[in-house]
């Protein structure tokens, strides 16, 4: 097979590639004069050339078999048109094509591939997404990213893709938002992760679902959020999906901001008390997130109403026995809710000479009544509803940091949902206006925060200074550990230890926030060990250098180690993407293992 290395391009680009005899007697010739290796092939008088990397996996495709005008990989069988490059098999990508010319006795390439790399890409992550194929949806990520994409403009398309192929907002969407925001403040191989992460659950979640059917608004322009609060209140109750969605399709087609989309939806949300153990509050707030990512104005009408079947359906903890035997929690926190206004408009002329922390410690220790008394009084001296919201999720990341081993396994995602629906009431009303009707999520959260109390019985010991002092006090090592310990089941407390020392030992934690992050998005990761990834990240970035802060990240070194290792199937699909990005001969390398 002939080889060729052109000298220098003439100055359209044109590269001599191949001795055009010798091209037609062999029928095929590689040209390595360029940024990658091209397999030119002779058919019927004319000259084709493709990249010589089978995109599937980088087989070489001169190895290949070519009849009737394709080329046919010969690892995985993917095959190609000739002339274009493109695949008629969709688990493989396009490869890219080049131009070509003979003139006299010489074939010449233009080693400048055919297609626009961007918009393919961007066309491969929609299909990736469409048939569910990881690899797919991997590479594209990785490619774009390359390209210069950020990870907040792939999650938009990717949200918009995923909130309109399936018909509720569901674990998927809430991966891929949460991912979003972990990737934007990330080194590259782990951001590109963790956003892969979120999109492949995006994609999976939306795989053979029915599409969401989009309600048309009222032929109304003047629909006020007063009068869209109350309706909203009156489908909920009656779980009325269609007046639900149609109700708030015509309140944000009157231009409505997500602070009052948000107080108006959220107030509805609240009627039921920790509904579905916090999720629909929780993927409600995500979709006002994920319609913020994408733009709010592109956003909100296409992501928004896809939230309403998750939630409007619900059921609260006023439907279970748990939340009425043997305290009455139902009939208490009912009552709090009565008084929240009026401490309100109290605290309006006060200023509060509490804290978060103080008010945290209430409720992780003490009982309903108390709670709910000390919340009521912080609003009263003055708290503001992000203040007493931040020492619920405070006192949320305090049961989860301490839960102890002894418990079922299972029962990590009972801290788990307490503590994301605590941030995501959190940030709701960071959002908005705080009316007393969202404050009635605090409560909320506050009590199931107390449910949980035997998830702490006996408090998991935190490592102290004292005990990890004869650890290293390099953070590139104890990073390296902290990675080691999630290669065995049960490094809980090593874990613990190792980022407890090197929050005490190192001057910047954003190195051990990535090094969490790839603990956590290298195992094939459940829903909710990536929903606890970026509520502790968050946090963290709340309150960095204060206790609670570090309590979050303590909490998700537990949880991440908790959960792992598992197969790594997703990490191995990652690794051959990056590795196809850099140009390796993968089917080299499995030759040379086996």
């Amino acid at each position: 097979m002939a080889d060729a290395v052109s000298p220098a391009p003439d100055p359209d680009g044109w590269r001599r590639a191949a001795d055009l005899s010798r091209l037609r007697a062999e029928g095929r010739a590689i040209y390595t004069g360029g940024d990658r290796p091209v397999v030119l092939f002779y058919r019927d008088g004319e000259a084709f050339a493709l990249d010589n990397r089978c995109p599937h996996m980088g087989f070489p495709l001169s190895r290949g078999t070519v009849e009737d005008g394709m080329v046919v990989c010969h690892w995985h069988h993917a095959r190609f048109d000739l002339r274009s490059g493109c695949t008629f098999d969709p688990f493989a990508d396009d490869v890219p094509a080049y131009q070509t010319r003979i003139r006299d006795q010489d074939v010449f390439v233009r080693p400048v591939p055919v297609r626009d790399r961007r918009a393919y890409w961007l066309r491969r992550l929609h299909e990736g997404m469409a048939l569910d194929v990881d690899l797919v949806v991997v590479k594209a990520v990785t490619a774009l990213l390359g390209l210069g994409a950020s990870a907040r403009e792939l999650a938009a398309v990717a949200g918009l893709y995923g909130a309109e192929n399936r018909d509720a907002f569901g674990p998927g969407l809430v991966s891929l938002t949460a991912m979003a925001h972990v990737a934007a403040d990330l080194p590259g191989a782990i951001a590109a992760m963790a956003l892969a992460q979120g999109i492949t659950r995006a994609a999976g979640d939306a795989a053979g679902q029915a599409p969401h059917r989009r309600r048309q608004p009222l032929d109304r322009p003047d629909l006020d959020a007063a009068t869209a609060g109350r309706w909203l209140h009156r489908w909920y109750a009656a779980r009325h999906r269609e007046g639900a969605e149609r109700t708030l399709v015509t309140l944000l087609a009157t231009g409505a901001s997500a602070a009052t989309a948000g107080d108006a939806v959220f107030a509805a949300v609240t009627d039921r008390i920790y509904a579905d153990v916090g999720h629909a509050f929780d993927f409600t707030n995500k979709a006002f997130e994920l319609a913020e990512l994408v733009g709010w104005a592109q956003g909100a009408p296409r992501v928004l109403p896809a939230a309403i079947p998750t939630s409007v359906g619900s059921r609260g903890a006023e439907e279970s026995a748990a939340w009425q035997s043997p305290i009455d929690l139902v009939a208490l926190v009912r009552q709090a809710e009565r008084e929240v206004a009026a401490a309100l408009r109290e605290g309006k002329s006060a200023r509060w000479g509490g804290d978060e922390g103080a008010l945290a410690e209430v409720v992780v220790r003490e009982a309903p009544q108390a709670i709910l008394a000390a919340i009521l009084e912080a609003l009263r001296g003055g708290a503001t509803a992000v203040q007493v919201s931040q020492a619920v999720a405070q006192a949320g990341v305090w049961r989860l940091a301490h839960f102890g081993v002894s418990n079922e396994f299972g029962d990590w995602d009972t801290a788990l949902h307490t503590f994301t629906y605590s941030q995501a009431v959190h940030h709701a009303l960071a959002r908005g206006e705080a009316p007393p009707e969202v404050l009635r999520g605090v409560l909320h959260g506050a009590l199931a925060v107390y449910q949980d109390r035997f998830l702490n019985v006996p408090p998991a010991r935190l490592p102290t200074p004292a005990e990890c002092a004869s650890l290293p006090d390099n953070g590139s090592e104890l990073r390296a550990r902290l990675l080691e310990a999630g290669n065995a089941q049960g490094q809980v407390d090593e874990a613990a230890r190792l980022t407890a020392r090197h929050l005490d030992t190192a001057a910047d934690a954003e190195p051990l926030l990535a090094t969490l992050v790839q603990m956590v998005v290298r195992e094939d990761a459940a829903f909710h060990t990536l929903q606890m990834c970026e509520a502790a990240i968050r946090l963290w970035r709340q309150w960095e250098g204060a206790p609670a802060g570090k309590l979050a990240l303590i909490a998700l070194a537990r949880y991440a180690a908790a959960h792992a290792p598992t197969q790594r199937a997703f990490a191995q699909t990652v690794s051959i993407a990056e590795r196809l990005q850099r140009g390796e001969v993968l089917h080299e390398a499995q030759a040379a293992e086996g």
